[in-house]
């Protein structure tokens, strides 16, 4: 039986207000006539755009629901690693509840899609792989959940990992994920050739962390652009973080950013307020695609995040010192067809025969929308709403 949905007074990306006709959880062709039976949904003046996207979380590590974690966890990145993986029982996490908890505030906040980064280490196993593989079976319709194996603790530094991170990917990952060769590895070589096996034994993309800053990060991020070309996987990687791409040598990463564009590496930035970051704009202008993402949303790392990706897109500006609207809305673009591109999600955006995968927001403009942050007025997945006023339709446990 054929679903419509008629959004009446809307206004696509802020444009005039008009009328938007969904068809079996598409966006249907102008002029094409509504059925009997369809249901109306009347959008105020609201903006529409398409669904948020969040490109790279951590699902199973938030602390949503539990009682306050006091942190006091030392300055190393190598610290905030260990403790994690030490207080994940104590603190009685487990990564279904936690991982269902955080996409039911996703969606509330308007992400349609989201790509999970999961630990994968010698202790913990496939805990979390499981878990959140659960949530995104349980939640299927609701929003989409992409998973990345990774090696939080390091692979070559922990023997039996690697294997893990196989059968990681033959449960069904859709993503072989790595982490800092040099710094947390200190094998680039034996971490890379593992990371580009993987993926071509399942036939899956590649996202890695990359943390390393200045020339360390630089010379992983060419032994990374370098098995990109040789192996064939333009357009099948992304560089999450990429600190080394905000050093102060701007020529060097001028040449950096060609090559990048020329393997089709995606670059994910959540726009850092302490650390070095990628110039949008520089790597946009070169043609590379910029995603983004809330990284950790109250976990053990920080106290930080609401999984809200508009909240994002004014992060992005304010790093990037986007004043001008047509600024900001480059932030927004990341937020959006960015991640899309990224996660290689088809038929997104709100064009005829686009999945209806769309929020509704008040503002007079998309920039107001983006600084206001105002409750998502509704959120449609395939045309079916999820979330309403704020409220996703789910309840968390």
């Amino acid at each position: 039986m054929t679903h419509s949905v008629l959004l009446k007074n809307v206004r696509p990306m802020a444009g005039p207000a008009t009328d938007v006709l969904i068809v079996d959880g598409k966006f249907a062709a102008a002029g094409q006539s509504p059925v009997e039976g369809i249901e109306i949904i009347d959008g105020e003046n609201a903006i529409l755009i398409p669904g948020l996207i969040e490109a790279h979380t951590h699902l199973d590590k938030s602390l949503l629901g539990l009682p306050w974690y006091r942190n006091e966890v030392g300055p190393l990145l190598v610290d905030k690693i260990t403790n994690e993986r030490e207080s994940k029982i104590p603190l009685g996490m487990d990564p279904q509840v936690q991982s269902e908890r955080q996409a039911i505030v996703s969606m509330a906040k308007g992400s349609t899609h989201i790509r999970s980064h999961v630990d994968v280490d010698t202790v913990h196993g496939l805990k979390g792989i499981e878990g959140v593989m659960a949530t995104r079976d349980k939640m299927r319709g609701w929003i989409d959940i992409e998973l990345v194996a990774f090696p939080q603790s390091g692979m070559m530094t922990r023997p039996g990992t690697v294997e893990l991170m196989d059968e990681a990917m033959k449960l069904g990952c859709e993503v072989v994920g790595g982490l800092d060769p040099c710094a947390i590895d200190r094998d680039p070589k034996g971490h890379l050739d593992t990371l580009f096996s993987l993926a071509e034994r399942y036939g899956k993309p590649i996202d890695i962390h990359l943390h390393e800053r200045g020339e360390m990060g630089c010379f992983s991020m060419e032994m990374i652009i370098e098995r990109t070309q040789a192996l064939g996987m333009q357009n099948q990687v992304v560089v999450s973080h990429a600190f080394c791409l905000g050093q102060p040598d701007r020529k060097y990463v001028a040449q950096l950013t060609e090559q990048l564009a020329k393997s089709g590496i995606r670059i994910m930035t959540t726009g850092p307020a302490a650390v070095t970051a990628p110039a949008i704009q520089e790597l946009r202008d070169a043609g590379v695609v910029v995603c983004s993402g809330s990284d950790g949303i109250r976990d053990t790392w920080g106290p930080f995040g609401n999984a809200c990706m508009l909240d994002r897109a004014m992060f992005l500006a304010q790093r990037n010192n986007f004043r001008r609207d047509d600024e900001v809305e480059i932030a927004l673009d990341v937020c959006t067809y960015g991640g899309a591109i990224s996660m290689d999600i088809d038929n997104y955006g709100i064009a005829p025969g686009c999945d209806a995968d769309c929020v509704l927001v008040d503002g007079e403009s998309l920039t107001d929308m983006i600084v206001s942050s105002p409750a998502r007025k509704r959120v449609l997945k395939a045309g079916k709403t999820i979330a309403e006023n704020g409220e996703c339709l789910l309840l968390a446990r």
